[in-house]
């Protein structure tokens, strides 16, 4: 199989690129030049428990369901330190210390680049996406069952921020204003939007960034709460919503592969 062909002079790179969440693995075979889907997407479930062993077979299952045999670039729901896991969030903590790296390119017998998961989705979203030709410090925040984050600066990642896990109103700011959050309160997209923007102003005032993006499943909603948003920043929803970790894992991998 080839990974670089070249079409009217551009080098088009093919990259699996793989996204490990909760409840979901997901995967398809991406042109990290275009940023476009070369294949289906497919879905296979997260194994329970979600040990190592069980996920690192899964994948094999999803690439031999894609007929990949190639590069492959991952998100994972934790920071990814030198290849290693260094906490699980919603998987087994079974993962804490495991070189994840190691483990999925052993399993595959292919080279294999595992970062963030929220990472993985601000690359995506800065390369194709809602901060796509945008300048500075731009800033993705994932909302879903905690708040992911991803900075890039100039186009260069820093890695594994957790910005999530900032301390608000006496506990970490995911508790207090993430979308499980929403829901576990009952609250309105009106009084769930005034505690997510104190979270935003906290952010801001840290880090002042040019652009903030909001990703996950409350970024599809953003026209119910946009109005109520205060901080002194632009704020975008997400465009690429949940093909940015497929697409940024690839980008990932391309990254590495090409130096």
């Amino acid at each position: 199989m080839s990974f670089c062909v070249e079409a009217k002079g551009i080098i088009h790179v093919k990259i699996l690129g793989i996204d490990i969440g909760g409840s979901g693995i997901k995967g398809a075979i991406v042109d990290t030049e275009l940023g476009e889907l070369l294949s289906e997407r497919h879905r296979i479930p997260t194994p329970t428990p979600s040990t190592p062993h069980a996920v690192a077979e899964a994948i094999v299952k999803l690439t031999k369901q894609l007929e990949w045999n190639g590069p492959v670039g991952c998100g994972f729901p934790s920071p990814i330190h030198n290849g290693v896991a260094v906490m699980a969030s919603n998987i087994s903590d079974k993962w804490i210390g495991v070189n994840v790296e190691m483990l999925f390119s052993q399993t595959l017998g292919m080279p294999v680049t595992v970062v963030n998961d929220a990472d993985a989705a601000g690359l995506a979203e800065v390369k194709f996406g809602g901060g796509k030709g945008r300048k500075g410090l731009v800033m993705l925040l994932t909302i879903g069952t905690g708040i992911g984050s991803a900075l890039i600066a100039e186009g260069k990642l820093v890695p594994n921020t957790e910005l999530g896990h900032l301390i608000l109103k006496g506990d970490i700011a995911e508790k207090y204003c993430s979308d499980s959050a929403r829901k576990r309160d009952e609250l309105s997209w009106k009084d769930w939007a005034k505690r997510f923007d104190r979270y935003l102003n906290h952010v801001n005032k840290l880090f002042y960034p040019d652009l903030f993006i909001l990703g996950g499943g409350a970024s599809k909603k953003f026209d119910k709460f946009d109005d109520y948003l205060t901080v002194d920043a632009p704020v975008v929803p997400a465009e690429l919503l949940n093909l940015a970790g497929i697409i940024g894992a690839a980008i990932a991998a391309e990254s590495r592969i090409s130096g």
